[in-house]
């Protein structure tokens, strides 16, 4: 049976999170979402009940809010030339490290150690949102997202999706958009 998302509008019109029950809260929603309407964007945020047992993070949510797994973004956090750097690919695909390296100005790029990713980020894996991190990081986007008018990323918890424009997510996170997925 698929799972139901819900949404929930914010009051100046953007859509705001339901209370997070889990680690990383803030008054009005997560890092992420705090982020999003501290800078005016709108946005609409899907929760669903997160299965544990699902193989793929990305491949749930998409299942679960009924979008295209094209237009549902995955945030990685990858080591380029020994800085960490974030990826936002579409959970259709995977992430082509050579071409990340190349976007970021780097040699040679590796998914980074999943413990380092959260302790940088201040998010749980599966729950990386590419807004809000403790730390910011150099960004690329997948190019793909130009093709949407909006895309769904991790609004910084499982079972937690922020639906915006990629330019507004570009913007706010200063990402490069760059060919770095790969079907």
């Amino acid at each position: 049976m698929a799972k139901k998302a819900k949404k929930q509008r914010h009051e100046d019109g953007a859509r705001a999170a339901r209370p997070d029950k889990g680690g990383g809260r803030r008054a009005g929603g997560t890092p992420a979402t705090v982020a999003l309407t501290a800078a005016g964007v709108a946005y609409t945020v899907h929760s669903y009940d997160h299965d544990p047992s699902h193989p793929s993070y990305g491949e749930e949510a998409a299942e679960a809010m009924g979008v295209s797994p094209d237009r549902v973004f995955k945030t990685l956090v990858a080591d380029v030339d020994g800085a960490l750097t974030v990826a936002v690919v579409p959970v259709a695909g995977q992430l082509d490290l050579k071409a990340l390296a190349a976007a970021a100005g780097g040699k040679r790029a590796a998914m980074a150690d999943p413990a380092l990713a959260e302790r940088t980020t201040g998010y749980v894996r599966g729950g990386i949102s590419p807004l809000g991190q403790r730390k910011k990081l150099p960004t690329v986007l997948d190019d793909s997202a130009a093709l949407h008018e909006t895309i769904c990323v991790s609004a910084g918890r499982r079972g937690l999706e922020v639906e915006l424009s990629p330019d507004d997510l570009a913007k706010l996170t200063d990402a490069v958009l760059a060919p770095i997925g790969r079907a």
